[in-house]
């Protein structure tokens, strides 16, 4: 492999140290927490599975996220960083598929957890929609990788923001049911959603709308089933140069940080999810009104 461009002249070089960075410190967090969760739920098995589950999750999500910033891609374009089978785009999107699915598992679980809790059917409804929605979004970056054509991801990031669109408003529901810090937690999360939707909506979907509309406007033509599998598992070009990765950095690096610490916190849900009921608020039970006696004429 050539690293002649790991020099800090070049940004995409600084770049990679910066996803590399954040990759490491995130696979040492889920270690800790894994480490953190076996000593607390020791000896308390209530609902274990589920809990034990989320961290599996999001060790899945995580490990998944190190891999791409270790090997990053540009899917459509076909371009990575270093000449290497495992930065094929079949490999690294066969990763994040799995990873993304998983990380979506992680929302609705938690959802449907506190929908439960709270007894809200907002809550409860919106967790079973979110599987099936980025499910939908996966199939459609597989038509982009596919055949190259950007509207595959227009559709794909589309999905996502619908998503998290559902999400922050399960959360804002959510947090009037809390009080103390449960309610700022659940209400921090919700921000965090409403800002990935605006962060979507302002510039990863009109990215790929635009990219759509300029190859629609040129005539390019594109690969159909077979011939697409068989460029995106074979076909990749060692890009080192700013100019072709400018566009991908915002994106890649929030994601390979604040979208897996978003997952971490999902994992870290089975510490603290049995101290959840002291923050419920209580419903107020309606008192009926005394009955006086009739108070009875004098004679």
């Amino acid at each position: 492999m050539d690293f002649d461009w790991l020099s800090w002249s070049n940004p995409v070089a600084t770049w990679w140290s910066f996803l590399l960075a954040a990759s490491s410190a995130n696979v040492a967090l889920i270690l800790w927490l894994r480490a953190r969760f076996r000593r607390a739920t020791t000896g308390r098995r209530a609902g274990a599975f589920v809990l034990e589950f989320l961290l599996l999750l999001s060790a899945v999500y995580v490990f998944g996220c190190a891999f791409r910033s270790v090997l990053p891609r540009a899917d459509v374009q076909r371009i990575c960083l270093f000449d290497t089978w495992l930065s094929s785009v079949f490999v690294g999107r066969s990763v994040a598929t799995v990873a993304e699915l998983c990380f979506a598992l992680q929302w609705a679980i938690v959802l449907h957890l506190l929908g439960n809790l709270t007894k809200s059917d907002t809550a409860r409804n919106i967790a079973k929609a979110i599987v099936p929605l980025i499910a939908l979004a996966e199939c459609c970056s597989w038509y982009a990788v596919i055949t190259t054509n950007y509207l595959g991801n227009v559709l794909e990031n589309s999905l996502w923001t619908a998503a998290f669109a559902l999400v922050a408003g399960a959360l804002l529901r959510l947090a009037s049911d809390f009080r103390g810090l449960a309610r700022l937690l659940i209400a921090g999360a919700a921000v965090g959603a409403v800002a990935y939707v605006a962060f979507m909506c302002t510039v990863d979907v009109p990215m790929y709308f635009f990219r759509w509309q300029a190859d629609a406007a040129s005539g390019r033509e594109f690969f159909g089933l077979f011939g697409g599998l068989r460029d995106a598992a074979t076909h990749w070009t060692v890009s080192h140069d700013f100019a072709d990765w400018k566009d991908e950095m915002a994106w890649m690096s929030l994601y390979f940080s604040m979208a897996v610490w978003a997952s971490l916190a999902l994992g870290a849900f089975g510490l603290v999810a049995h101290l959840l009921p002291r923050y419920r608020v209580r419903p107020r039970l309606a008192t009926k009104p005394v009955r006086r006696p009739l108070a009875m004429p004098a004679r």
